[in-house]
């Protein structure tokens, strides 16, 4: 099961993730989780505490790593470096690993573009294609609100792309953008999740104005999530209700995906 999750800021997507993640390692798979958003929180929201998340290097700022595996300097635009660089050693190597989670954070790359030609984003593309295409583990990508780390062939092998929304136009039109763009790059399924939702009327909301994509399942506005959030816990150690929302979506997704 290959899972990519994307969604504006702040709707809830590094949350779905962490839960979907804890959710599959509990059935004893062996699960990778991909911090593939800048802005890297899934690590606390896995659970890892704060003092051990600092200690977690983004792989986009391990500029000897790179150039050793690409033949080119970090931050080198153009010129001649390795296109199929070895990463399958990686989340062994470096992972960081809690109750059958490994967990990886790719970080930003330094060049301005994120679709750049230059060393640190091929490597990161070509690590998220190795996780996607070649891995046999449950791969859960929690990505920024776009799909720049997809390449085609990335993208392909994606078992379903989830996008996760809120009640409000911004996260509906994100979606809409989202959608488009996986359905170009030949992503087969995408799902929405519902989230922050406080009635029924914020979840008519959600199914009145998704286009093409298949509501999964929702997740109610919860307390307990945000209080988790503070204290630097896993919801999923803290909301036994989200818990049994994200499993009947993730046993959804199981079924509609055969």
């Amino acid at each position: 099961m290959k899972i990519a999750i994307t969604g504006k800021g702040g709707v809830g997507k590094t949350t779905l993730a962490s839960f979907l993640s804890h959710l599959f390692a509990a059935e004893g798979r062996r699960v990778i989780a991909v911090d593939a958003d800048p802005d890297a929180n899934l690590a606390s929201a896995l659970g890892i505490p704060k003092t051990e998340a600092e200690k977690i290097r983004p792989i986009a700022e391990m500029d000897k790593l790179i150039e050793e595996r690409t033949g080119a300097k970090v931050g080198s635009m153009g010129g001649m470096f390795k296109l199929n660089p070895k990463v399958d050693d990686l989340p062994e190597g470096i992972g960081y690993r809690m109750n059958g989670i490994t967990l990886l954070i790719m970080g930003k790359s330094k060049a301005a573009a994120s679709g750049c030609y230059c060393p640190e984003n091929v490597f990161l593309r070509r690590l998220l294609r190795h996780l996607v295409v070649e891995r046999s583990e449950v791969v859960i990508v929690d990505m920024e609100a776009g799909i720049e780390h997809l390449t085609r062939g990335t993208a392909e092998s994606v078992d379903a792309f989830i996008v996760v929304v809120e009640p409000g136009q911004r996260s509906i039109q994100t979606a809409k953008t989202v959608s488009e763009m996986a359905t170009e790059l030949g992503v087969r399924k995408v799902f929405v999740v519902a989230n922050k939702v406080r009635n029924t009327d914020d979840l008519d909301f959600i199914q009145d104005n998704i286009i093409n994509m298949e509501l999964v399942g929702s997740i109610k506005f919860n307390d307990d999530i945000m209080s988790a959030d503070m204290k630097g816990s896993s919801p999923y150690n803290c909301s036994p209700g989200a818990v049994s929302e994200v499993r009947d979506i993730k046993e959804k997704i199981e079924d509609l995906l055969g």
